[in-house]
């Protein structure tokens, strides 16, 4: 970030410092990223340039009305890291919610894996969606799935093993690469699952910046529960 202080701002305005109130004009900053920097969404642009054969959304296209819905929270803390999130570790998690998918729910992977922000673990120790898991859960018509983690699939060291030694390029980031099939959203490096009051009960909410033709956009993700309500 390159920060542009007070004083230096009445300079960019063609102003001097004593121009303003207290000798103080107004900052700004510049900022240079990614956009799969921090919590962000991802488009299904972002997973290829078609989505069941139409040319695949940007993230500024994303339906708006896709980014607010109940939130369904689904503990797989067990799944070790590096393992895959399967149908069956999804409809076990689904049971303990108590509660069947509804079209339109947004469904919040709880890995514990935002525990080690900070840390080179972070990166490479959590466990990742696999694409069956994946069309289990859009065909049932969740459109927005998020998790905890650095990644919406395995670690990119547990995938490029694997291809490597089975030459089977289907273990590719398959989470990702369904979106070319049905186009859904990912939310990914999200915190905090573990403060919802539980499974269910609350809203999710979690508009994209939208960076025009992008396949990712920054997000603010917020649950609303009854007590903020």
């Amino acid at each position: 970030m390159e920060p542009l202080d007070h004083r230096t701002g009445a300079v960019v305005l063609g102003l001097r410092p004593e121009d303003f109130p207290d000798g103080m004009a107004i900052s700004n900053e510049s900022v240079t990223l990614t956009t799969h920097t921090g919590t962000h969404m991802d488009a299904p642009l972002h997973y290829g340039p078609f989505s069941g054969g139409e040319p695949a959304k940007s993230i500024d296209q994303v339906p708006i009305e896709w980014c607010i819905g109940p939130g369904v929270r689904l503990d797989v803390r067990h799944v070790p890291p590096g393992d895959e999130i399967t149908v069956e570790h999804l409809a076990d998690a689904l049971d303990a919610a108590g509660r069947a998918l509804q079209p339109g729910d947004i469904v919040l992977l709880w890995t514990g894996a935002d525990g080690l922000w900070g840390t080179e673990d972070y990166l490479t120790t959590f466990p990742g969606l696999g694409g069956k898991g994946t069309a289990y859960l859009v065909e049932q018509g969740v459109r927005v799935i998020g998790i905890d983690a650095w990644g919406m699939d395995r670690p990119m060291a547990a995938m490029v093993e694997e291809y490597r030694r089975t030459g089977d390029n289907s273990c590719l980031w398959p989470a990702h690469v369904y979106g070319r099939t049905r186009e859904y959203l990912q939310l990914e490096k999200l915190a905090n699952l573990g403060s919802l009051p539980g499974a269910t009960g609350f809203t999710v909410c979690c508009f994209p910046v939208a960076v025009a033709g992008a396949g990712a956009g920054w997000s603010r993700v917020v649950a609303l529960t009854e007590e903020v309500r």
